[in-house]
């Protein structure tokens, strides 16, 4: 066992060497020298099956990705704290120029499931995940009041509520409002079944998802 890496990665970085960069040195020459251009921002969730530029079989340099639990976008709020993802949405959107953001939210998603359940360890309200999940409360307390719905109902309809309020949070952003008003950039949400590998898109009218490709 290395002290420096896991086994496991340095193994499929001599896949890389082997077998990808032959075909891609070009492309990775030239995205270092010119920087890069992707015309598309992926906010996804950090969930490890659920990797953006696996689903979209993107090139390096095609998205930019940024990953968070449960795939949230917070509120416009300039208050001088540490804001991660609306730091990377200012990069992309006023510096990289990116002409679409997709919201991608996932199937039986942990953080959704800990916003459901805050009492189950560690996953408690006090923790770092607690407190992000706090952000779409009044979502999880009118979903988890329905007592018609199963515990899977819940879980999948708060993953597609949450792509909405994601949505509805970027468009809080003024940089954001203003271009989308422009039409300069347009914003998606989506939703994928880590099950099936099913690609579900939201209306942006209506609100509902769609299946993709039918197989």
């Amino acid at each position: 066992m290395s002290d420096l890496l896991p086994d496991h990665l340095i193994d499929g970085y001599k896949s890389f060497l082997e077998k990808r960069l032959p075909g891609e040195r070009q492309l990775f020459r030239e995205l270092a020298q010119q920087g890069q251009h992707p015309k598309t921002m992926v906010i996804a969730c950090c969930d490890s099956r659920t990797a953006p530029e696996t689903l979209f079989d993107s090139a390096p340099g095609d998205i930019f990705v940024v990953r968070n639990v449960a795939n949230l976008v917070p509120p416009y709020e300039p208050d001088g704290e540490y804001h991660s993802t609306s730091a990377a949405l200012e990069f992309a959107v006023n510096s990289l120029k990116v002409e679409h953001v997709v919201v991608l939210g996932h199937g039986n998603c942990g953080g959704i499931h800990a916003a459901l359940s805050p009492a189950v360890e560690p996953l408690s309200p006090g923790d770092f995940i607690g407190k992000w999940m706090s952000l779409l409360d009044p979502a999880v307390r009118a979903v988890g009041a329905n007592e018609l719905m199963t515990g899977r109902e819940r879980q999948s309809a708060l993953e597609r509520i949450a792509i909405r309020y994601s949505i509805k949070n970027l468009r809080s952003f003024p940089f954001v409002a203003a271009l989308e008003a422009e039409g300069k950039i347009a914003i998606h949400g989506a939703w994928v079944d880590i099950s099936s590998g099913e690609l579900w898109a939201m209306d942006p009218g209506s609100g509902d998802f769609s299946k993709m490709i039918d197989e």
